[in-house]
């Protein structure tokens, strides 16, 4: 009952930030949206901080765990890109755009908030870079590359151009267009014979000296 009532207080706790917004979001509207008592909140959690710490990982854990097969099936640029806008489209649909909006912005004035927030980008964060290491290690880029921090400029990406969609639609559409362009650059790239590849490298390797 106890694992219960917590996996209620943390799915109220997403529907609360959806629906009302973080300035709206306490103890009392996240047991409403639960359905139990709210000294509950602090009996399970400590605190409503804590508890939207929980409910961001908890969320995240969730929609991860959702995409992951797809994610892993992946294995061209081209291909994560179009995940990319599935997941995108899914993901605004069913509401969690607006709540990593919401905790975004909470972690701005709430302290408590960021790292829990950056853990849950961080489940994100690790199935892209997979996918980049996979794909890129077949591409004459790859020794380029750095799949660490690309999969984080790919993450930040998708959560800009999710929130900018909120506001301008056709820019963030735009947006999506321009990094399949790229994508599709990448693909041609990786088409190029044996000697157009090696050209490839060894043009990189003079604009990008390693030691």
């Amino acid at each position: 009952m106890s694992q219960e009532t917590k996996d209620k207080l943390l799915e109220g706790a997403l529907r609360t930030l959806t629906e009302q917004g973080i300035a709206k979001t306490s103890a009392r509207s996240v047991a409403a949206a639960a359905g139990v008592n709210q000294a509950l909140v602090f009996y399970h959690f400590g605190s409503v901080d804590e508890l939207l710490a929980a409910a961001c990982r908890y969320g995240s854990e969730q929609r991860v765990a959702l995409y992951r097969d797809r994610l892993r099936s992946v294995d061209s640029l081209t291909g994560l890109l179009a995940v990319g806008r599935e997941i995108h489209a899914e993901e605004r649909a069913a509401g969690h755009v607006a709540v990593l909006g919401q905790l975004l912005a909470g972690a701005q004035t709430q302290p408590r908030l960021a790292p829990a927030t950056a853990a849950g980008l961080d489940l994100w964060i690790a199935e892209i870079e997979q996918v980049l290491r996979r794909v890129l290690d077949a591409s004459p880029v790859g020794e380029f590359a750095d799949p660490a921090g690309l999969a984080r400029a790919v993450a930040a990406s998708f959560v800009g151009m999710e929130l900018y969609e909120g506001v301008d639609p056709a820019g963030a559409e735009a947006a999506l267009v321009a990094l399949e362009q790229l994508g599709a650059l990448m693909a041609a790239v990786d088409e190029l014979g044996p000697v157009a590849q090696k050209a490839v490298r060894y043009t990189l390797r003079r604009r990008n000296p390693v030691g």
